[in-house]
Parts: structure tokens; sequence; C-alpha cells
């Protein structure tokens, strides 16, 4: 997810934009993992941590970030060293914008984090591509191949099939083959072009009602996920990511 978020951003040119000036950001659920107790960091940096079930994360923070973005104002995320399994002492601050990307395997999860958003994206990767991804990652992390292949096979696909996968119901739109499907990006990264020009579609006010949705329209064909918040004029996107 975080790839595709990557190509809207580069597509709608804002990664040339001075952050303080940015119209649309990414914001990643990573930011949020929990601070580990001794002992968990100890399981962590063996492998023996399930870094992708909902627990792993602060949702309460997460909650309370996303809230604040919502009202436009400045927040300060947590800066997380995937190294070490720690959050560390410094910060990132995010400025107000109009468009918030935020991915995350389990951006659908929680239900009071769900309902914050106007539009959610399942990102459907094939399994292989997935699992390839992840070896890459880790290996440039420093983790070996059998640690990696072994957290993949004990936490990561179980925790995929348990707590991501039905979350695919929630999405609004699905976009397979992931950031190698340009046709349903390119359609994303128009939808934000409207709501930056106040264009909001038609469809999309339809389906608003509340936190109802009346539009359920997977793009050309038919795994991981996406979604927009709004407050007013502010709106945000927001797109489950890959796990940690």
């Amino acid at each position: 997810q975080s790839t595709v978020c990557e190509k809207i951003m580069e597509l709608l040119g804002q990664n040339e934009v001075e952050r303080r000036q940015r119209k649309v950001l990414i914001l990643s659920q990573d930011s949020f993992y929990k601070v580990l107790t001794a002992e968990q960091q100890a399981k962590a940096l063996k492998g023996q941590y399930n870094f992708d079930h909902p627990d792993a994360f602060d949702n309460d923070l997460m909650h309370t970030t996303l809230k604040n973005i919502v009202e436009g104002k400045t927040v300060e995320v947590p800066t997380y060293d995937f190294v070490s399994h720690s959050r560390l002492a410094e910060t990132t601050v995010v400025y107000p914008a109009d468009v918030v990307l935020f991915e995350g395997i389990l951006v659908f999860y929680n239900q009071d984090i769900r309902d914050m958003f106007h539009l959610r994206l399942f990102v459907d990767t094939d399994s292989d591509v997935r699992l390839s991804r992840r070896v890459l990652r880790d290996m440039k992390r420093g983790r070996d191949l059998e640690q990696i292949l072994t957290q993949y096979t004990t936490f990561v696909k179980p925790a995929f099939e348990e707590f991501c996968l039905p979350t695919k119901k929630y999405a609004d739109v699905i976009i397979p083959r992931g950031v190698d499907n340009m046709v349903a990006i390119n359609l994303i990264v128009q939808h934000i072009q409207d709501i930056l020009n106040g264009d909001i579609c038609k469809w999309q006010r339809g389906a608003m009602n509340g936190h109802g949705r009346t539009y359920k329209r997977p793009f050309p064909e038919q795994t991981e996920s996406s979604s927009v918040l709004a407050a007013g004029k502010r709106s945000h996107l927001e797109s489950s990511s890959r796990p940690h």
C-alpha cells in the first residue's frame, strides 16, 4: 500500500513540494506500533513477536492523532525504528493538509478509526509478491532469511488471513495488482484532484450519509487496504499497508 501511496504522491507532484506546503501527505499505521516491554523486545529481536496482530498497535494514539489532523492541527507522529523494534525519542511533525493518505495492514480493523474514513481502498496483491517484497525489505533491515520465513509462516500469513483479509469487506474500492494497476491509480489521483479543486465527485457525495455508503465499486478486475477522511473542507484518503 505504501508503494501505491508513493505513486499517487508522485503523480500529484506533491513530492516536489516543501513538506509544510503540501496539500496531500502520507501517514503510516506503522508509526503507531506500541512501545514494547523488555520481554516483548527480546522476542521481537528473535522474530518471535507478532507485529501483525491488532494488539501490536497503539490505537488510542492513532485515533487521537487522526482526529487532530481532521481538525486541522499540526501533530507530532512517533518515529519507529524497525531494526531495534523501538519507538524513538524524536517525532515527525505533520502539518495540516487537505488530503491524507493513511496506509497500513489493519487500518480498517478498529471501528472507531475505520469510521473516520470517507474513502477506503483495499490494495490487493498476489501472496507471492507480498512475500518476495517482505523478504527483500527485511533483509535490508539486517534480518536473516530463515528468521524472515519463520516469522512469515508463524505470524504474518495467519494474521493476514485472520485479521487483514476480512476487512476487505469494508473497502469502497478494491485495487488489484497494486502499483501495477495504473488505471485504478489514475482514477484515484483524479478523485483527489477533484477534492483539492473543491469538486467532490457526485458518487462520493451520494455515498456519504453519516458513515454509511451506497457504493462499493471494484476497479477493473478483481490482500491489503486504504481511505478518505473529511472535516469540512479537509479530506483524508486512507490506505492499508504492508506489515511490520
